[in-house]
C-alpha cells in the first residue's frame, strides 16, 4: 500500500538533520563513552517537589480524561504568567494547553494555514520546523539570515516573500544560534506582518534563558495581539522535557477553533501532568532562574575558553542553552567537522547544516553536561579545530 505524500514528504526528500545525533546514540548503545552536546536536554532532571506533586495528583485520581483545552487552573496560571511578563491582557480564554511545544507548533500552523498556503520561517531554524510546516499542509519558504549580522532576520528579506504568504514562524531566544532578536528586529517583523496580513507564530520556549538584552514577545507590539500565536512550554523553563506540557496563547477566537482541533487529535494532556505544571509555575521566577543558571554559568566558561584561541568563532550567545560556533577556519563543513570530532574524541555536537544552509560551516553545542565535562569537551573541540585548520 502507498503511504500519503504528507507523511513520506515530511523531510522534503532529504535528511531530517539528526544523523550525527543518531550516530552518537548508536555508539553509546555499543558501550562507547560519548560526551553528548547535541540535544537541549538538561543534565538535571525534573525537581523532586514537582514529581511529588505529580504523584499526589495521580494518586488523588486525576488520571482520567482531562479537559481538552487544559484544566482551568493551569490555563489561568499560564495566562497570569504571560500577562505579567508581557503586559498584554491575557485570560484563560487566550490559552490552550498542548502536549508540549512541538504539538503547539503543529496546531498553530493548522490554525493559520490552509493546504497549499506559503508558510515562512527563518534560517537557521530548529530542525523540526520545515517538516512541521509540510505536515500541516503548508508550503515552507525559508527566509535567509547572515552570520555576519548575528543571524538577525531583516524585514526586507521577509518582505520579499510576505505578499504571497499566510504565516511567519520566528523563534527568540533562538535555537540553534543562541541569538535574542532585538527590539528593532521584532518591530520590523511586526511591520511586515501588519502590512501583508500575516499570522505570526512566535516560538518562545526559551523565554527564561536570556543572558544579554531582553526577551520581547512580539504579541506585545501594537496591533500584534490579534495576529500572533505564541508557543510556550514547561520543557526548558522547568526541566520538564519528558512531561510534554506546552501551550498556545492567542486570540480567543483562534483558541476556540484550536480546542476543536485538539478534540479531534490529541484530546488533551493528562491531568496529573497539568497539575504538576501548575505547581511548577507557582514556584515563580526564582525557581526558573535556578533552572537557567547552569547555562548562564557555562556560557561564561565557554567565553573564557574561546577567548584564548582564534580558530573557532562564537555567534553572540545571548540566550538559550546553546552555542553556535563558526568552524569555517578548518575548511570543513559543519557536518564533516561534527563527524570528525565524534570519531576522534567521542564528542557529539550538531552540525550547523542540520539547521539550514545559513548555518553551514558552523556547529551547535548544547551546554548540557556538568561544568568540568563541558569545559574539557569545549577545550578539546578547540584544539581539534586548531589542528584541522593547520593541516
Amino acid at each position: 500500500m502507498q503511504l500519503s505524500q504528507r507523511i513520506t514528504g515530511l523531510t522534503g526528500g532529504g535528511s531530517d538533520g539528526w544523523d550525527v545525533f543518531l550516530k552518537a546514540r548508536e555508539m553509546i548503545a555499543q558501550g562507547i563513552d560519548v560526551t553528548e552536546l547535541t540535544i537541549g536536554e538538561h543534565d538535571i532532571r525534573t525537581a523532586a517537589p514537582i514529581l511529588q506533586d505529580m504523584h499526589a495528583s495521580a494518586m488523588d485520581g486525576h488520571t482520567g480524561y482531562a479537559a481538552v483545552p487544559g484544566t482551568q487552573d493551569l490555563r489561568e496560571t499560564v495566562a497570569a504568567r504571560v500577562q505579567a511578563r508581557t503586559g498584554v491582557p491575557t485570560t484563560a480564554a487566550n490559552v490552550m494547553i498542548t502536549p508540549g511545544g512541538q504539538a503547539a507548533l503543529f496546531a498553530a500552523h493548522l490554525a493559520a494555514c490552509d493546504t497549499g498556503d506559503t508558510a515562512l520561517y527563518i534560517d537557521p531554524y530548529y530542525a523540526t520546523y520545515p517538516g512541521t510546516l509540510r505536515g500541516a499542509g503548508a508550503l515552507p519558504q525559508v527566509i535567509e539570515t547572515r552570520a555576519e549580522e548575528a543571524f538577525q532576520p531583516r524585514a526586507d528579506a521577509i518582505k520579499a516573500h510576505s505578499k504571497s504568504a499566510r504565516s511567519l514562524l520566528i523563534n527568540t531566544p533562538n535555537n540553534p544560534t543562541g541569538v535574542v532578536y532585538s527590539d528593532a528586529t521584532l518591530q520590523g517583523i511586526a511591520d511586515v506582518c501588519l502590512a501583508d496580513d500575516l499570522w505570526l507564530i512566535s516560538d518562545e520556549v526559551y523565554d527564561t534563558q536570556v543572558w544579554e538584552g531582553r526577551h520581547l514577545s512580539p504579541r506585545a507590539l501594537p496591533g500584534m495581539a490579534e495576529r500572533t500565536l505564541v508557543v510556550g512550554s514547561m520543557s526548558k523553563s522547568h526541566a520538564m522535557t519528558g512531561s510534554r506540557c506546552g501551550w498556545i496563547v492567542g486570540p480567543s477566537q483562534a483558541i476556540d477553533h484550536l480546542i476543536t482541533l485538539a478534540t479531534h487529535t490529541t484530546y488533551g494532556v493528562p491531568g496529573f501532568i497539568q497539575d504538576a505544571s501548575r505547581f511548577a509555575l507557582d514556584q515563580g521566577t526564582h525557581f526558573e532562574n535556578e533552572i537557567a543558571e547552569p547555562f548562564r554559568r557555562r556560557r561564561e566558561i565557554a567565553a573564557g575558553i574561546l577567548a584564548r584561541q582564534n580558530t573557532v568563532g562564537l555567534v553572540p550567545a545571548q540566550g538559550a542553552m546553546y552555542l553556535m560556533l563558526d568552524v569555517r577556519a578548518t575548511h570543513m563543513t559543519g557536518e564533516a567537522f561534527a563527524y570528525d570530532l565524534l570519531e576522534a574524541h567521542r564528542i557529539a555536537v550538531m552540525p550547523g547544516e542540520s539547521f539550514g544552509s545559513c548555518a553551514a560551516g558552523h556547529i551547535r553545542v548544547a551546554m548540557t553536561v556538568e561544568d568540568s565535562a563541558f569545559s574539557f569537551a569545549l577545550q578539546t573541540l578547540c584544539r581539534h579545530a586548531e589542528a584541522r585548520a593547520a593541516a
